[in-house]
């Protein structure tokens, strides 16, 4: 799913400045590779949740997806080229913290 909202970030970046016109949706939704991309790895993802959620406990699965927080930063990181203050970095340790207490 880390993958799928990836590429509805970079479908965005490459859309015309909204408005609800034909041209609009034309040009920058239905001729946007990159959503569609986005689309086939939600998707794939959506089919992989099914797959944990019928072959795993919900009360370790559930809390698991939260490390798409930690693979989410690293991506923000090397590839949008955004900065990650202390903070966040601390709000994810936190979080994984939380998840390896779960998954014991």
């Amino acid at each position: 799913m880390c993958s799928a909202q990836s590429l509805f970030k970079v479908a965005a970046n490459h859309m015309d400045p909204f408005s609800w016109t034909w041209g609009f949706f034309r040009g920058s939704v239905l001729c946007n590779w990159w959503l569609l991309a986005a689309g086939v790895c939600g998707i794939a993802g959506v089919i992989e949740w099914m797959y944990m959620l019928k072959s795993y406990p919900f009360s370790q699965v559930y809390p698991l997806s939260s490390m798409s927080f930690l693979l989410g930063m690293f991506i923000a990181i090397i590839f949008f080229k955004e900065t990650v203050v202390w903070q966040q970095w601390v709000g994810v340790f936190l979080i994984m913290l939380g998840c390896g207490l779960i998954a014991r």
